[in-house]
């Protein structure tokens, strides 16, 4: 608890885990550090993902004949 003190505690499960690890010496896995911050209630919401919507050419174009258009893929 002393780790996770203060307004915008930088710690997940996992950085919790390195802390426990270096500063007392404990012998800890990252699951059970994730089942006692769960119990005690200090995990944070994790970040949404965001929705990346694919780019699309325009549609509106009428070809005739060869030679007319041209795409490449970068």
């Amino acid at each position: 608890m002393e780790l996770i003190e203060g307004e915008g505690f930088p710690y997940g499960y996992r950085k919790l885990t390195v802390c426990l690890r270096r500063e007392y010496q404990l012998q800890i896995n990252k699951k059970k550090v994730y089942r006692l911050c769960k119990e005690l209630a200090i995990l944070r919401p994790q970040r949404q993902k965001r929705v990346v919507y694919p780019r699309e050419l325009a549609r509106n174009r009428t070809i005739t004949d060869s030679n007319q258009l041209f795409e490449t893929d970068i």
